[in-house]
């Protein structure tokens, strides 16, 4: 074994990284083994310096955390601070001084994951990410690595650990929208400023890293079609009880038929009871990836905190630590099949629509017209009527999402139509 330690700079020392310290520090002697070297926490970029970190000398703390990833002896940076910038500037340092890059920053990814991988590749040094999609669930990796020879054409996952819980208590309970939030907010499994969990940003940007490693291709969070959770209700989870289904925010990024591009996708919708994600419960990550070879995977796990956030740091910091030992890199960027990505009126799906109408006859007859006008067939219809109002549950077979969209706006403008209640796309069958 090598004695001289590889250095790693820490940026970022909140519940992630404090964990990543932690481990770091009392695995020592394990990580050594398996790399092959020592590893020595060099320096800890914080915002706060006055705070007391347990089992963190305070000499090592700098609120400097350029000249820290300047210093020119730093084998691997640690970048778990989030956000844009500084971190995109600090990675961008660390590989022009030397250093390879760990980093969980999945919106800096999905926004500027191909330049970063350039100047990764520009300096001869590694980029790996495995935190920054499902926590502590080994899936960057499969799809990079494991699954180079096969061919992926859709992955469909729960990537967001609070809006599982959040409609796991509506399904469970009956419990509305908010009192479920107020609940995931009171356990700490929601932010105060719940946004970009609930209204879908957070799974977004992972969608965009799983489609580009997925399809080899670049995707933005800027392709990525996004719709939050915050209109979901529990006459919606009723509804799909009575059609054997549950509710889950998925991300779903699919390879089209014809295999000349490639949709990413986040939005509720309903899936069978069979399906497996559909017992995926609280605040649980799964994944589920389809593949010509190896045909149906599903990788599941705690998808945040920080624990299982820093096991998957600490794994890439290994790997990562030993191509720096045998002066090699491991996978890059992988975008040479650079499929366009197709906007979401080309997604084709079922759909579950609540209308409220007057309960009247001919009201039927008028909505069948405006869905065969329009080319979407329906499935199912379920109406209810009572003292001159009435609510009118479609589904639909597979169609366009345009389609729908026209079906929906045409719908509105009928007189017997008082309300569009709730559309929901019905997945995974």
């Amino acid at each position: 074994m090598r004695t001289r330690p590889l250095k790693v700079a820490l940026l970022g020392c909140g519940v992630v990284g404090s964990e990543v310290a932690r481990i770091m520090t009392t695995h020592a002697d394990d990580l050594a083994a398996r790399i092959g070297a020592p590893v020595e926490l060099a320096g800890v970029a914080v915002r706060r310096p006055g705070k007391v970190r347990e089992g963190i000398d305070p000499a090592l703390v700098t609120t400097d955390a350029t000249a820290l990833v300047k210093r020119g002896d730093i084998d691997v940076v640690v970048e778990v601070i989030g956000g844009i910038e500084p971190a995109r500037s600090l990675i961008t340092t660390a590989f022009e001084h030397g250093a390879s890059v760990v980093s969980a920053n999945k919106a800096l990814l999905a926004q500027d994951g191909a330049a970063l991988h350039a100047a990764a590749e520009e300096h001869g040094r590694d980029l790996y990410y495995e935190a920054a999609v499902a926590g502590a669930i080994p899936l960057i990796r499969p799809l990079r690595e494991s699954l180079a020879g096969d061919k992926v054409n859709r992955v469909l996952g729960i990537v967001n650990g609070t809006t599982n819980f959040i409609l796991d208590k509506m399904d469970s309970t009956g419990a509305g929208y908010q009192e479920a939030l107020d609940e995931a907010t009171a356990l700490g499994y929601a932010e105060a400023d719940p946004t970009a969990d609930v209204e879908g940003f957070d799974a977004a940007a992972k969608a965009a890293i799983l489609a580009g490693i997925a399809f080899h291709t670049r995707v933005r969070l800027d392709d990525v079609y996004r719709e939050g959770m915050s209109e979901v209700t529990a006459a919606d989870f009723r509804s799909a009880a009575e059609m054997g289904c549950t509710i889950k925010l998925l991300a779903i990024c699919e390879r089209a038929a014809d295999g000349a591009s490639v949709t990413a996708r986040v939005h509720p919708a309903m899936i069978p009871l069979s399906h497996p994600l559909a017992s995926v419960r609280g605040a649980y990550n799964a994944v589920f990836v389809e593949s010509d070879a190896s045909g149906q995977l599903m990788f599941y796990g705690p998808g945040a905190g920080g624990s299982p956030t820093a096991s998957a740091v600490l794994g890439d910091l290994v790997a990562v630590c030993r191509n720096r030992l045998n002066g090699a890199t491991g996978p890059g960027e992988s975008a040479y099949a650079a499929l366009p990505v197709s906007p979401m009126g080309e997604v084709v799906t079922r759909y579950h629509i609540s209308l409220d109408v007057a309960d009247k006859p001919g009201v039927l007859a008028q909505v069948a017209t405006v869905f065969a006008e329009h080319g979407v067939s329906i499935d199912t219809v379920r109406q209810q009527g009572k003292d001159g109002e009435a609510s009118l549950v479609v589904v639909t077979h597979r169609a366009s999402d345009a389609s729908l969209t026209g079906t929906v706006e045409a719908l509105r403008k009928l007189d017997t139509v008082r309300g569009v209640a709730s559309i929901m796309r019905v997945e995974g069958e």
